[in-house]
């Protein structure tokens, strides 16, 4: 890797000389900057991160903060990753995956490093102990996810109280009237989690609308778990006909367990899931389901935090509208008894 000694050793001039040049601090003569920034260029020199922070220039890098927690369905998190890292880079700017569950802490690490130019954070949760930090410092910042109170934040997320009631709103359209929604892990609920808070307010509100039972369930995956959660079900309400899934890890376990109960899809039961279209698509019955925009809500955080970096953008929500798709996993409430 090419120093800034060599690169001053090449030019003829003095390293502060190099870093004055690179800093713009001091005034150069043009005969001088030229042959430096000739020097930069045929040595190929790439001032370090901290050296441009340093030096009040950007670091041309974006945190993304993404924990990588195993009670949520990683895909979803890496398909937005990526299209964070992707959309990034058609602006100049790479991206620092910072992965632990440290939270505030972790803020401060990037607030303080000078690292990074701004950040993006995911995993968001309804009272957010890292928004306070957010709040107070003037380093740029978007939200993929949506906290109770959004005031001086700029947040993108599908709007997952529509996606809610537009799941629980199908159901009762084709007649169901006792409708069970197997949630995420126990602790998703626990830290208070926003899409999943926001699911379960869409969900309830419709079923008050449309005069449905709603029984919420979470449950961590996995066949087993599937198992016990489904049996609570249907001791609690024996006249389920329909189901929303928000837990990709219980799908699969769902369909299987209800066909070897001898309960076929759709005709004894409905299954809706809030869902990557891949995941819909592959299942053994093709689920109607809401799709996750994942790689658009990576985008539209990066386009939203770039606009703010070169001072377009200001602070706003944007919640994208979910899109309900029918497949073969739904149809009438079977006739009652």
């Amino acid at each position: 890797m090419v120093t800034l000694a060599e690169v001053a050793q090449h030019a003829g001039v003095s390293a502060s000389t190099v870093s004055y040049v690179l800093s713009g601090k001091r005034s150069i003569s043009a005969g001088t900057r030229q042959r430096v920034e000739q020097s930069i260029r045929e040595l190929g020199y790439h001032p370090n991160a901290g050296a441009r922070a340093l030096a009040g220039k950007r670091s041309n890098i974006i945190a993304l903060m993404i924990p990588l927690r195993t009670d949520l369905y990683v895909p979803v998190m890496m398909e937005i990753a990526i299209a964070v890292a992707t959309t990034a880079r058609t602006h100049g700017y790479d991206v620092l995956l910072l992965t632990g569950e440290e939270g505030p802490d972790a803020v401060r690490r990037v607030t303080g490093s000078g690292l990074a130019d701004a950040m993006i954070l995911m995993d968001v949760e309804l009272e957010d102990e890292r928004l306070p930090l957010l709040r107070g410092t003037d380093q740029p910042s978007v939200l993929i996810g949506l906290p109770a109170d959004t005031g001086g934040l700029t947040c993108v997320d599908l709007d997952w109280s529509a996606t809610g009631a537009l799941c629980g709103e199908h159901l009762a359209g084709l007649g169901h009237r006792d409708i069970a929604v197997i949630g995420e892990a126990p602790a998703v609920y626990e830290r208070h989690t926003g899409f999943a808070e926001r699911t379960l307010d869409g969900l309830r509100s419709a079923a008050r609308e449309t005069g449905v039972r709603l029984l919420h369930r979470p449950c961590e995956g996995g066949y087993d778990a599937m198992a016990l959660t489904l049996a609570r079900v249907f001791d609690e309400r024996p006249g389920t006909t329909g189901f929303v899934v928000q837990n990709e890890s219980a799908v699969e376990p769902l369909l299987a367990l209800l066909r070897q109960q001898g309960r076929a899809v759709p005709e004894d039961v409905s299954v809706v899931a809030i869902c990557p279209d891949q995941v819909a698509v592959q299942a053994s019955v093709r689920l109607t389901s809401v799709a996750i925009p994942a790689q658009e809500m990576g985008r539209r955080a990066v386009e939203r935090l770039v606009a703010k970096l070169d001072g377009r953008g200001g602070d706003e929500v944007v919640l994208l509208a979910p899109e309900l798709t029918r497949r073969a996993s739904s149809g009438p409430a079977p006739a009652a008894d």
